[in-house]
């Protein structure tokens, strides 16, 4: 019951994605600087955050749970604490890519990164779950993604500028499922939703505001801020974002948080695209087919290993 409960609630969370990146995204291209956009919303969710550690006794006792088990060096490690920094780097391909290439598109490229990493991360036990057996039908949904993902991108290999730009939210992919796998240690440790938030921001911010600083070297600050306030709300969304997919990864496990989110992601990019286009975004049939494919894979990765048979080791001499 609890599995299939955090499954329905995976979708919400990846139906937030969706709408972080589309929000990220705008921002990038009004600005003309995905970095600056990615530090805005980063940090506006660092900010929220801290305001809610100082009010919430748990989360600053989370913090001290925190700090005691790293300097036990029992239980958790500093580079466990360190999710926020691929955190960071989605939510820079968002600004940078997500515009471009329209935010199913750019679901889809995410995805295929996710769900590979997903079972490698669950494999390992990197998780607060421990370690999950690779199963064949996990193996199988893992496969039809990463076919699903070249068709959905077919139409637009010929283009240079998008074939590039897939790749950075493929990385990031990979990146978002090692991030739940390590966030969901530190609120483990924390036992507080808002410290591991708080923390994840925290890093993530630190390294934008390092790549901001390289970036306004060579360019300068933007020339001018948008005006509409719906487009500094992406770090509010992450932080429910994070938060959701911090508490569900212990009863889900990587991987299929990673299918929850995948199918939620998938839907609300549909949805948005459809709904409210962005200039110059086009939706392929074969992009269509790609999302199709890509929740067959979801579904099948989701299924439970059939019953295990006995082999002549496992009979009794």
């Amino acid at each position: 019951m609890r599995r299939g409960l955090g499954l329905l609630a995976a979708l919400g969370v990846g139906a937030l994605l969706a709408m972080q990146s589309r929000v990220n995204g705008t921002l990038g291209a009004r600005l003309q600087d995905g970095i600056a956009a990615a530090v805005i919303s980063f940090g506006g969710g660092l900010i929220v955050l801290l305001a809610c550690t100082a009010a919430v006794p748990t989360a600053r006792r989370g913090f001290r749970r925190i700090a005691e088990t790293l300097r036990s060096g029992i239980g958790l490690r500093p580079w466990q604490c360190l999710g926020g920094v691929c955190g960071a780097f989605l939510v820079l391909s968002q600004g940078v890519t997500a515009s471009a290439l329209g935010i199913a598109l750019f679901t889809v490229a995410v995805v295929a990164g996710q769900v590979v990493s997903g079972m490698v991360v669950d494999r390992f036990g990197l998780g607060p779950g421990g370690r999950q057996q690779v199963t064949t039908t996990r193996l199988i949904g893992a496969v039809l993604t990463l076919v699903a993902v070249v068709i959905a991108v077919s139409a637009r290999l010929g283009e240079t500028r998008a074939s590039w730009l897939v790749v950075l939210p493929g990385l990031a992919g990979i990146g978002v499922a090692w991030q739940q796998a390590v966030n969901g240690r530190v609120k483990q440790t924390a036992d507080s939703t808002v410290s591991a938030s708080t923390l994840n921001f925290a890093t993530g911010t630190a390294a934008l505001v390092l790549a901001g600083i390289v970036e306004i070297t060579v360019r300068g600050l933007p020339d001018s801020y948008p005006d509409d306030p719906r487009l500094y709300l992406g770090g509010l969304i992450g932080i429910f974002v994070i938060g959701g997919a911090t508490v569900l990864v212990r009863y889900t496990g990587v991987l299929l948080l990673s299918m929850g989110m995948i199918a939620g992601q998938l839907a609300g990019a549909l949805a948005l695209d459809l709904i409210v286009p962005t200039p110059g975004t086009r939706i392929e049939t074969s992009t269509l087919v790609g999302v199709g494919l890509t929740l067959v894979a979801a579904v099948v990765a989701a299924l439970p290993a059939g019953p295990r048979t006995e082999s002549a080791r496992d009979l009794p001499r």
